[in-house]
C-alpha cells in the first residue's frame, strides 16, 4: 500500500503484530514471571548480564530499586522486605556469591525466603582469569552454605526455573539461587 493511500485510509494500514509471549526473550519472560510472583523490590550491583532485568525493574514504578555497594546488602535488603510484607529478588554475578556468603547465613538460619538470580562467570568462553576461581566455586559454596541450587542453560529452561524458584522461595521459605550459565548469556567483549 502506498503512503498516499495510506494517508487516506489508515485503518487499512499494516499494523505490526505484538510479540506473543513465546517470541519474547529469555529476559523479558524472566521480568515477566517475577512480576506474576509478586516482586516489588530489586537489588543489584550493576551486571551486562543482568542488564534487561536491571532496566525493565528500574522502569517499573511497582518496584523499588536497589543499586548495591557489594552482594550481601542484597540479602539484608531481602530479608527486611520480607519482614516488611514484600517480596524481593537480588541479582548478582558468581563474582558477588564470594562477597555474602557469611551474609547467607541470615536467610538459611532465620528461615526467610530468599531468591537470588546469579549470572555466571569463569565458564564459557571466559576471558577474565580472575573471575574463573568463584565461578567454579559458586554452586558448592551456596549448596555447602545451605542454599537450593537450580541451573538453567537456556532462556525457556531459565524461565520455567525461576518461576519454579519464586514458588519454592515464597510459598515454602526456601532459599534458592538460579544460577544462569554463561553460555546463554554469551561471550563477553571488551
Amino acid at each position: 500500500m502506498t503512503a498516499s493511500l495510506q494517508a487516506k485510509h489508515p485503518e487499512t494500514a499494516a499494523v505490526a503484530p505484538t510479540p506473543a509471549a513465546s517470541e519474547k526473550q529469555w529476559p523479558d519472560q524472566v521480568y515477566d514471571v517475577l512480576k506474576a510472583a509478586g516482586i516489588s523490590q530489586m537489588s543489584y550491583v550493576p551486571d551486562a548480564g543482568h542488564t534487561t532485568l536491571i532496566r525493565l525493574f528500574g522502569e517499573d514504578p511497582e518496584v523499588v530499586t536497589n543499586v548495591l555497594t557489594t552482594e550481601e546488602e542484597g540479602i539484608a535488603i531481602a530479608a527486611g522486605s520480607w519482614l516488611g510484607g514484600k517480596r524481593s529478588v537480588v541479582l548478582m554475578q558468581s563474582s558477588g556469591v564470594g562477597n555474602c556468603i557469611n551474609m547467607l547465613s541470615l536467610p538459611v538460619h532465620a528461615r526467610f525466603p530468599l531468591l537470588v538470580l546469579v549470572t555466571m562467570r569463569g565458564e564459557w568462553a571466559e576471558f577474565n582469569p580472575w573471575q574463573v576461581p568463584m565461578g567454579q566455586a559458586t554452586e558448592a559454596s551456596l549448596k555447602a552454605i545451605g542454599l537450593k541450587v537450580l541451573r538453567a542453560e537456556t532462556g525457556p529452561d531459565l524461565v520455567e526455573t525461576v518461576a519454579q524458584a519464586a514458588v519454592m522461595a515464597f510459598d515454602a521459605d526456601q532459599q534458592i539461587a538460579v544460577l544462569i550459565g554463561q553460555r546463554l548469556l554469551g561471550k563477553k567483549k571488551w
